[in-house]
């Protein structure tokens, strides 16, 4: 067994990079949390090895970034009016931002440069090798966890595809996104958070990203139900577009997706108990926004499931309206385009099952019939 060191893996990306300062003086001790977590499992040589690549990967990458902030004008960069896309995992909001992501008037963000911020990305070039790294990157994370080309095809883009704004605060040690994670054999997991530092930092990779390129319209994703106040407090002029999608179906959905990628990192995995946690933790979630003023803000647009499937483009159009944007026939064009070019089940159906739940069906319908009655969702069935 190879034991980890937070403090060697610290100094070792301090001494390799020649830099000292990562932002934050409370970094080192989230760094000792997810080593202690990591030696916890007790993983062999290699599941070391890949441990000590990953951490210091992260920790290059924060200490480069930092420098970046320190000696160019990115503070400079505003960020005016960005839209979200939000909702729970597994209720369409991939499908959204993507859409969303087609206007030529906006920009998203983009795996690689959430993967290699350093130097900033706006003058890079076609062939920029931070590119084809990202590439490499994704084609050995799917090799590693199959089934996610099926649950998320989007993932076909490789290093060109849309991150969640969860992965731009990947080297602030607050959670294990898959993305960043893969080498290591260990189920995911999140770590004690901090919201408002963690919307500073998103702050910061957009505008690091944003430097020397044209001004557009920020479009993003993420899972921010339970952080209004933090993404407010840093983007007061944001406006969001919220799916809502039947708990139960959404629950089913997480543990069959969510499941396959950890038992496909970590080799195994108890299902059962999976699906325990799972819903504890999501439904902790949809019992919370009953009781949030904030979900009723007037800077929030509410789609149901039902009617944002039903008609993607329409939905887009009544969040552009609600937005106060036009909402350019080009832009129209080339989201049915996509719609077209890019159907959900190109590398096969992602099927699951209620079956997987650990609490009985009627007893989650019941539960949920106040988040239901909120948002006009009706129960889904499916064929």
């Amino acid at each position: 067994m190879t034991v980890l060191d937070a403090d060697v893996l610290i100094a070792d990306a301090r001494e390799s990079t020649g830099l000292n300062d990562f932002g934050d003086d409370t970094l080192p001790g989230r760094v000792a949390l997810v080593v202690d977590r990591l030696n916890s499992a007790v993983l062999d040589g290699t599941g070391s090895r890949a441990a000590a690549r990953t951490i210091g990967g992260l920790l290059t990458s924060r200490l480069r970034f930092m420098a970046d902030h320190a000696c160019l004008p990115l503070a400079a960069e505003r960020i005016t009016a960005p839209l979200f896309a939000t909702g729970e995992p597994r209720s369409g909001t991939t499908l959204l931002h993507a859409l969303l992501a087609e206007d030529e008037d906006s920009r998203a963000l983009r795996f690689w440069e959430v993967m290699y911020p350093s130097p900033p990305p706006g003058p890079a070039v076609a062939d920029d090798p931070r590119r084809a790294q990202a590439d490499e990157d994704w084609r050995e994370i799917l090799g590693r966890i199959p089934p996610w080309i099926v649950s998320h095809p989007y993932n076909d883009l490789l290093g060109a595809g849309l991150p969640e704004c969860e992965r731009t605060w990947a080297f602030d040690f607050r959670a294990m996104n898959p993305s960043a994670w893969w080498r290591v054999p260990v189920k995911i997991q999140n770590f004690p958070q901090d919201h408002q530092a963690q919307y500073a930092l998103h702050h910061m990779m957009l505008q690091h990203i944003q430097y020397t390129r044209p001004p557009k319209r920020w479009v993003l994703k993420g899972f921010h139900g339970r952080r209004l106040r933090a993404l407010f407090g840093a983007y007061p002029d944001a406006r969001i577009v919220w799916v809502h999608r039947d708990p139960v179906q959404v629950l089913a959905s997480q543990i069959v997706a969510f499941g396959q990628i950890n038992e496909s990192l970590a080799g195994t995995l108890d299902w059962t108990q999976y699906a325990k946690d799972t819903i504890e933790g999501s439904r902790a979630n949809f019992h919370a926004y009953l009781t949030d003023p904030l979900v009723d803000d007037p800077r929030i647009h509410h789609v149901r499931y039902r009617d944002f499937v039903a008609d993607p483009v329409g939905a887009i159009g009544g969040f552009y309206e609600f937005a106060g944007l036009p909402f350019p026939a080009q832009a129209e064009k080339a989201m049915r385009e996509y719609l077209v070019t890019n159907r959900g089940d190109r590398y096969g159906k992602f099927t699951y099952s209620t079956d997987v739940l650990p609490v009985p069906v009627q007893q989650l319908h019941d539960e949920f019939a106040d988040y239901r009655d909120r948002f006009g969702i009706d129960v889904e069935t499916r064929r």
